[in-house]
């Protein structure tokens, strides 16, 4: 991680906790991560526990994310949250394109450069997710699916607007599986991407904006990981659901 860039590590709870559950997780990370400074830490709740999470960290060095929003700014999308909803929780970050999204709900990277920059709109970051399958990286296609992902998902943004943007990068065989790039792996690809935000945004952008790794990062795993030049921090998913294992991520990164 280049020391010039923060890192930012977020805990993706997906489709967990209740509102209750949600509240004791933050409370216990509140005491776990009291102390850390060199981290912005994001939790990203489903949207039924925003309120209470958000009321739970006020005045905590925890800020709040969502999991995803809607491009439009109100009306007739049914089952849908736009921007100025999740701006009433006080969100400052929202993931966007997540591979689960893109699989199960048809989530495209033209979609996700609206909803990117309708978060931009309403002064939320974005969280972009990015990845190849297993069959693409066997077949040699990670850089030309990333190539696509990138230039699509962030296709319309400012220069301005994408320093304040994060890139996840999260090789959809990692997820979930127990299986994780290797830190040459993520460093690649981390590079790659940076290298495209050069030719898209300019030098100076690309060195500012921050890349995180997702994808069955553990404390175990999360050092080495978020030493490589180009890993900026990490996107977790299942480790972020337990308390222990998510400070230790933190504490492990620094």
């Amino acid at each position: 991680m280049d020391k010039a860039r923060k890192l930012i590590i977020a805990g993706n709870w997906k489709m967990n906790k209740t509102v209750a559950e949600a509240v004791a997780l933050v409370n216990d990370l509140k005491r776990e991560l009291a102390n850390v400074k060199e981290v912005d830490i994001v939790v990203c709740p489903p949207f039924t526990a925003l309120d209470a999470v958000s009321k739970a960290i006020l005045d905590s060095n925890i800020r709040l994310g969502a999991q995803n929003m809607n491009e439009n700014n109100f009306g007739a999308y049914t089952g849908e949250i736009c921007a100025a909803m999740l701006k009433e929780f006080s969100v400052r970050y929202v993931i966007l394109g997540h591979s689960e999204r893109r699989q199960y709900f048809g989530e495209t990277d033209a979609s996700v450069a609206r909803k990117a920059r309708a978060a931009h709109a309403a002064a939320i970051k974005p969280i972009i997710c990015v990845g190849e399958t297993l069959a693409e990286r066997e077949a040699g296609q990670t850089e030309k699916v990333l190539e696509k992902q990138v230039r699509g998902s962030l296709s319309g943004l400012t220069p301005e607007q994408m320093e304040e943007t994060i890139i996840a990068y999260e090789p959809v065989w990692a997820i979930g599986t127990g299986k994780n790039a290797t830190p040459q792996q993520a460093q690649e690809a981390h590079a790659f991407i940076r290298k495209l935000i050069a030719t898209m945004f300019g030098e100076a952008v690309a060195r500012r904006v921050r890349i995180q790794y997702g994808g069955s990062v553990k404390p175990s795993n999360a050092r080495e990981l978020m030493s490589q030049p180009d890993v900026d921090g990490a996107l977790v998913g299942g480790a972020s659901l337990e308390a222990r294992s998510f400070a230790e991520i933190i504490k492990n990164s620094i």
